[in-house]
């Protein structure tokens, strides 16, 4: 610590009446400039160091590792992932592994070429939670996903690929569906539209077969509508969804042209051969094999029953009221 001094003199009798007032101030100086450098010292011995423990207290969140997948845990769920690998597709993007559906990433495109999940009866049949709308990046994706802010402004809507109603069974399941790797560009009238209408077949299916192994997601081998964002997210012109029975020995699928529609949904049904050849996926590998592999290559819509009044519903006023 600084030491303050003062000089000390022998002022005259003539001086000492005239120079009173400035001593003092100068007394008063020294006392205040004292208690600033003990203060200052103080402060360095005893409150300028960093407390040890962390100001953030939560544990921290598991980051993917290496290998073929990644994985994260959601902080609010701590169950083990439950879809099952035999239904994932052969592709070569990253797969990533949340806890109720998984999906092959594309970093060309920015978004899931791939999303499968399973879909039962018994969960759709439990209490629906509220759906939070917490659009976020993907952290479980090693060359990170796209943002909400991509879609600021584009025109597009934010079109969930696996729907957030699929996962309503529970408050971790459905929170996980609004990361932005789920996510893909959808024009408003396709997504609250026909795209709508088919999500809602598939929940009335997967309650009659009692359930569904889903697999869904852009076909981005084919040419776009563009790009958005800094992220560049490719505007897909086509999606596709991919349906099996696996009980009752039954598959169908669609592709549906990203755009406003007024056909009945069952006009876009096809084969599952037929979104291989468009998608250059692989769908079932591991579960359709032999005899089963026939499936990919059949299309019965007769076993697929549609709504007639919700078909009505979309086209008066799903379609215009975006």
């Amino acid at each position: 610590m600084r030491m303050i001094t003062f000089a000390q003199t022998k002022p005259t009798m003539a001086r000492r009446k005239s120079s009173s007032n400035s001593g003092g101030l100068l007394f008063k100086t020294g006392i205040f400039a004292a208690l600033a450098g003990l203060a200052f010292f103080l402060f360095n011995q005893f409150g300028g160091k960093k407390s040890e423990q962390p100001i953030d207290t939560k544990p921290p969140i598991e980051l993917p590792g290496d290998g073929p997948q990644s994985e994260i845990q959601n902080p609010k769920s701590k169950i083990e992932p439950q879809v099952p690998e035999e239904i994932f597709p052969a592709s070569p993007g990253e797969v990533v592994r949340h806890t109720w559906f998984a999906l092959g990433y594309s970093e060309d495109h920015e978004q899931a070429e791939w999303v499968a999940y399973e879909l039962t009866r018994e969960r759709l049949d439990k209490n629906w939670a509220e759906r939070p709308n917490s659009f976020r990046p993907d952290p479980a994706v090693r060359t990170e996903s796209a943002t909400p802010r991509d879609y600021s402004g584009s025109g597009y809507d934010k079109g969930h690929l696996c729907p957030a109603a699929d996962m309503a069974f529970d408050a971790a399941a459905i929170d996980e569906t609004f990361f932005m790797s789920n996510m893909s560009p959808q024009v408003p009238a396709f997504n609250m539209g026909v795209w709508r209408e088919l999500e809602e077949l598939t929940r009335d299916w997967a309650r009659r077969f009692n359930h569904l192994y889903v697999v869904t997601g852009p076909v981005l081998t084919q040419p776009g509508q563009g790009q958005i964002g800094f992220s560049k997210v490719t505007v897909p012109s086509y999606y596709y969804k991919v349906l099996l029975a696996p009980d009752q020995q039954k598959a169908i699928a669609f592709i549906l042209p990203n755009q406003v529609s007024e056909k009945p949904v069952i006009d876009y049904a096809c084969s599952i051969d037929k979104v291989e050849n468009s998608t250059g996926i692989d769908f079932f590998p591991q579960l359709l094999k032999g005899l089963d592999e026939e499936l990919e290559g059949s299309l019965d819509k007769d076993a697929w029953p549609i709504n007639k009044k919700r078909y009505e519903e979309r086209v008066k006023v799903w379609n215009v009221r975006r």
